[in-house]
C-alpha cells in the first residue's frame, strides 16, 4: 500500500519529467503519433475535437479539484457535498465527451484500412490504456454519489495535497478507498 500510493507516484513523476526533458533533448518531433489525416478525414475532425475538449475538462477538473486546498473550498461557501456533486457532474460531461470522442478515433483507426496498416503498436497501447482509465474514471461517478457528504474526494485531496507537497504518509489517506479508485489512481 505505501509503495503504491507512497512512493510509486514519485517515481511516476520522475519518469515523466526526466523522460520528458531527455526526449525533448533527442527527439522533438516523436512526440506525436504518425499523422493520419492525409490517409482519411473520415470522423478526425469530430473525434479529435470531443476527445481534446474533454480530456482538457478532465485535466482541468482533476486539477483544481484535487489541489485546491480545502480552507480555500470553504472560504469559497463550497463544501465537500457540494464540491463532490460539481465533480461528478463535470466529470460525467467532459468523461462522455472524451469517450465519444475516443471511440470514435479507434473505431476509424480499426474501420479504415490504410489507418490499420500505419497504426503502430505504441498508439494502440495508448488508446487502449487511454480508453481504460477514461473507464474506471467513469465508473467511480456512481461511487462518488453514493458516498456522503464528498467524505471520499476529501481522502483524495488530502492525498493529492500531500503528494505534491511531499508530505509523508499519503497513502493512509486512500487506504480505506474503494478498489476501483486504488486502481484509477495506479493506472493514471
Amino acid at each position: 500500500m505505501e509503495f503504491l500510493f507512497g512512493l510509486y507516484p514519485y517515481i511516476a513523476l520522475a519518469v515523466f519529467f526526466v523522460g520528458s526533458l531527455a526526449r525533448f533533448d533527442t527527439g522533438q518531433y516523436t512526440w506525436k503519433s504518425d499523422s493520419s489525416q492525409l490517409l482519411s478525414r473520415s470522423r478526425l475532425r469530430l473525434g479529435s475535437n470531443l476527445f481534446h475538449i474533454g480530456i482538457l475538462g478532465i485535466f482541468g477538473g482533476h486539477l483544481v479539484g484535487l489541489l485546491t486546498p480545502i480552507p480555500i473550498w470553504h472560504a469559497l461557501g463550497v463544501s465537500g457535498g457540494g464540491q463532490a456533486a460539481a465533480g461528478i457532474v463535470a466529470g460525467g460531461i467532459f468523461g462522455l465527451l472524451t469517450l465519444a470522442g475516443l471511440l470514435l478515433l479507434i473505431a476509424r483507426r480499426i474501420a479504415e484500412p490504410r489507418l490499420r496498416v500505419t497504426t503502430r503498436t505504441m498508439d494502440w497501447l495508448v488508446l487502449w490504456l487511454l480508453l481504460a482509465q477514461l473507464g474506471l474514471g467513469l465508473l467511480t461517478l456512481p461511487i462518488r454519489g453514493s458516498i456522503a457528504a464528498g467524505e471520499e474526494m476529501i481522502k483524495f485531496m488530502t492525498w493529492a495535497q500531500h503528494i505534491v507537497t511531499f508530505q509523508a504518509d499519503a497513502a493512509s489517506f486512500v487506504a480505506g478507498a474503494s478498489p476501483i479508485f486504488k486502481l484509477h489512481l495506479v493506472l493514471g
